[in-house]
């Protein structure tokens, strides 16, 4: 099948390679890309090995299929910054949906952050092509917010990194920052008021 990708799915047929696709997530979020097989990706599919290869002709092509569906998740909540809306509340609402992705997707952030890690093998053309080309879309609506005097002056680029790293690192880092705050903590909760007082102070005029 994996050699038709042109060939129409049926209902079943998409359920199917979701079905695997999920599988595939817990297997390789556990064991990473090296670590997994086609035999634990079908286990935690559960379904048979032949199976997994009637709709996916490797663990790579998996891989792939999982890491490109990913991306365009991640990619929404800065797709969705309206360029008409309020400068500081369109990147206040951009900070909370990324923590809410980390919270609501742990295993997806992680297993984002280790095939970087891992040089991105499989998205190196999305990331210098797609990403790239709507990071730069996004830095110039910045930069004309700032030239017009709605939000305070700072690099773009760093902005949307910082904004990156300080709400993924509660998914990617999940069980050091349960242990460092302990039982009673929402720590989501936490850091969606200190990343809006933060980020509001920085960035309001």
């Amino acid at each position: 099948m994996s050699d038709n990708p042109d060939q129409p799915l049926t209902r079943i047929q998409r359920q199917n390679r979701q079905i695997i696709l999920q599988g595939a997530l817990t297997a390789f979020s556990t064991n990473g890309f090296r670590g997994a097989t086609i035999d634990q990706i079908a286990e935690a599919a559960g379904l048979s090995k032949p199976n997994v290869f009637y709709y996916f002709g490797s663990k790579d092509e998996i891989h792939r299929n999982l890491l490109t569906g990913l991306l365009d998740m991640w990619l929404a909540p800065l797709v969705a910054i309206n360029p008409d809306g309020q400068p500081l509340d369109e990147v206040l609402t951009y900070v909370r949906a990324k923590l809410d992705m980390s919270r609501d997707y742990p295993r997806e952030s992680r297993l984002f952050a280790y095939e970087v890690m891992r040089g991105a093998p499989h998205l190196t053309e999305i990331l210098s092509g797609r990403l790239r080309n709507l990071v730069e879309d996004t830095v110039t609506l910045l930069r004309r917010w700032m030239d017009e005097g709605r939000l305070a002056r700072v690099e773009p680029h760093h902005l949307i990194f910082s904004i990156w790293s300080m709400t993924q690192h509660y998914a990617d880092f999940e069980v050091q920052v349960q242990a460092v705050l302990g039982p009673g903590h929402d720590p989501y909760a936490e850091a969606g008021e200190f990343l809006d007082q933060m980020y509001r102070r920085m960035l309001a005029v």
